[in-house]
């Protein structure tokens, strides 16, 4: 069972979807789980929707990790594409600040500092560049 959280928060964010891209999920089934997460935050916030961030899927094919996946990291970045571009899509549409993060994710390509030891999920410090990428939004809202 869920617990209903009834809670208001300041700030909520958003960044779902490598599990639907990687599992294989059609497309058409992320725009609908997004839609409705969506709407979850803009409730967590109390229907302030300046307070809320959606950000981009990142790029998990440029990982070590990739490497023995059986698809290549160019299908990977094109899946990853599209997802991304659904969820600007209903992002925009909603009213909702949209933050894309993939760019970044993908320059672990060339620097492995980024990507923490298991190979696969972000290290400390690309979280920290995604965090320095939604700091003005923030501070846009706070002022």
């Amino acid at each position: 069972t869920q617990a209903k959280v009834t809670q208001k928060f300041d700030f909520v964010t958003l960044l779902i979807g490598v599990n639907n891209q990687y599992r294989g999920y059609p497309i058409e089934t992320y725009k609908k789980e997004f839609s409705e997460l969506l709407q979850t935050a803009i409730g967590f916030s109390g229907g302030r929707k300046a307070r809320v961030f959606a950000i981009s899927i990142p790029d998990w094919g440029v990982t070590p990790y990739a490497k023995n996946y059986s698809k290549s990291a160019q299908a990977i970045a094109s899946e990853i594409d599209a997802y991304n571009a659904a969820a600007e899509q209903i992002t925009t549409a909603a009213g909702v600040s949209f933050t894309n993060i993939t760019p970044d994710s993908r320059m672990a390509a060339n620097d492995v500092s980024l990507i923490a030891g298991d190979g696969l999920h972000p290290s400390g410090k690309m979280y920290a560049n995604w965090v320095n990428a939604l700091v003005p939004k923030i501070m846009d809202v706070v002022k």
